[in-house]
């Protein structure tokens, strides 16, 4: 399992419009082939930090995720609500 943990922080007056986007792109995500999850997690005392939770069943399904258009929507529609750059780190999924 290829897992990518995709750490976001957002202005705050772009939360509501965020998670809007992020829950589109949560949609498409999950029909995709080889997609095993994809949380889209808010943190309780910070509502302006989020983590994106995307496990896939190889890195060449994870790579495809990149050139879906509900992606690509995402990224572009997302890209000035971000505080800074947001940061992915990738896991070898052990147990599941």
């Amino acid at each position: 399992m290829y897992v990518t943990a995709v750490y976001v922080t957002v202005k705050p007056e772009c939360i509501d419009d965020f998670v809007e986007a992020c829950r589109l792109d949560n949609e498409g995500s999950r029909r995709e082939p080889g997609n095993l999850r994809f949380d889209i997690l808010q943190m309780k005392d910070d509502p302006t930090r989020f983590l994106l939770y995307e496990a896939y069943t190889t890195a060449a399904a994870a790579a495809a995720h990149k050139e879906m258009p509900h992606y690509k929507a995402w990224r572009d529609a997302v890209a000035d609500m971000m505080a800074e750059p947001r940061r992915g780190v990738v896991y070898d999924g052990l147990f599941v």
